[in-house]
């Protein structure tokens, strides 16, 4: 299962009244309840992580495991989109991409970008939405599983 990750908005509430804890590796701190909610969606389904966040090229893949790492995520490999060059929003930069992959199943997008409301119906299907200011919680990581266990079944029969 591949896992499209936004990060603010999703680990990170956005909040305009209240600044995110920075962490000794120079990025905010997760929310618990999404910590402990991305930790049951990987658990459920052996995840790969595929950042779509803004803050993808910041940082190496190996430091981007260190920064989940130390926010007790186990994940068991981190992957990227490639630069957003063409600085298309996140809807677009997601349907380019899965039109030059031509991706079909295995995966779900958790982003809190509103833009995503318009993605075709087979993209829409697997969106997991967060709200910007509450981020990932256990009702979205139940949603979530349930879409991947429905898939998992639709793969086997």
């Amino acid at each position: 299962m591949l896992l499209y990750l936004d990060i603010d908005g999703v680990m990170i509430p956005a909040n305009s009244w209240r600044r995110p804890k920075m962490l000794e590796d120079g990025f905010p701190e997760f929310s618990s309840k999404a910590v402990k909610s991305l930790g049951r969606i990987i658990s459920s389904s052996s995840a790969t992580i595929a950042l779509t966040t803004s803050h993808k090229h910041k940082y190496t893949l190996k430091e981007w495991n260190t920064i989940f790492k130390r926010r007790n995520i186990n994940v068991n490999k981190i992957t990227r989109l490639p630069k957003n060059t063409n600085h298309l929003n996140r809807k677009d930069e997601l349907i380019h991409w899965f039109d030059a992959k031509h991706l079909k199943d295995k995966f779900l997008i958790i982003d809190d970008d509103k833009s995503l409301n318009a993605l075709p119906k087979f993209l829409k299907d697997r969106l997991i939405q967060t709200s910007g200011s509450v981020g990932l919680t256990d009702y979205l990581a139940d949603e979530a599983i349930s879409k991947i266990e429905k898939s998992k079944y639709k793969l086997a029969t």
